[in-house]
């Protein structure tokens, strides 16, 4: 299953024009995201708001990331306070993948935004997050929260921007889209050796775990005849009819 490094602002400093900060809206937005990055069996690990960007990065090249996303809002220069709009997402020029990525949450997020004609994927050799991050790498700077309409249009709509990304990286790892649902106790239920949890909803992904009759996992949600379920630690992919609800 992919597994992603979510790296939602740390900068305490920047306020909204609407109140509260950068980090606060960026981490309610990371919140927000969890459950529908579960339900598609996207693995994630996520920074702190002690952290830096440094250590973020630091963090994020220290495992094996599929992608690495960081979560933003933007500021005008001080001459153009509140009057710019728009959202960037931000990847480096020589990642055919992060490109891939940041083009498909751009073209997501143009469905949702009020100004989508303000809305591009752009290269950048600036950002560290970018330019210093092992995996590919998507920089989202979402939105100025200087311009009040940008500001109240994040925090007005957390689930629905949360939702529209994780549709995006849904489409980047191939995955399909599921709406969150409550984790259930399941069971193995096999008449041979065991039961194979899969990287993907297919008779031929690759293997990822295999568990015995008898062994109890948690089954997260469903798609046609698979469940996603998490079996001591892990999410995977099994043929529904081998597991029984509990």
């Amino acid at each position: 299953m992919p597994i992603i490094y979510l790296s939602p602002s740390t900068q305490e400093n920047n306020l909204y024009v609407n109140g509260g900060t950068e980090e606060e809206w960026m981490n309610r937005l990371a919140d927000a995201m969890e459950p529908y990055l579960t339900a598609a069996g996207i693995r994630f690990s996520r920074n702190t708001p002690d952290m830096t960007a440094l250590s973020s990065i630091r963090a994020s090249n220290a495992g094996n990331y599929d992608l690495h996303l960081a979560l933003h809002s933007n500021a005008a220069p001080e001459e153009q306070y509140g009057q710019a709009r728009g959202i960037l997402v931000f990847y480096y020029p020589g990642s055919a993948e992060g490109k891939r990525a940041a083009q498909l949450i751009a073209n997501g997020l143009k469905t949702i935004y009020p100004l989508p004609n303000k809305v591009r994927a752009e290269s950048t050799t600036s950002v560290g997050e970018v330019r210093r991050v092992r995996a590919p790498s998507v920089f989202l700077e979402l939105g100025y929260h200087d311009n009040p309409d940008d500001a109240a249009w994040v925090q007005n709509n957390l689930d629905a921007i949360a939702r529209n990304i994780v549709l995006s990286l849904t489409e980047y790892f191939g995955l399909p889209f599921l709406e969150p649902q409550f984790p259930r106790p399941a069971v193995v239920d096999v008449s041979w050796g065991y039961l194979n949890i899969r990287d993907k909803p297919a008779a031929t992904a690759a293997v990822l775990a295999k568990a015995y009759d008898g062994t109890r996992l948690t089954v997260l949600n469903q798609w046609e005849d698979w469940y996603v379920v998490k079996l001591d630690g892990m999410v995977g992919w099994a043929n529904s009819a081998f597991i029984t609800l509990l």
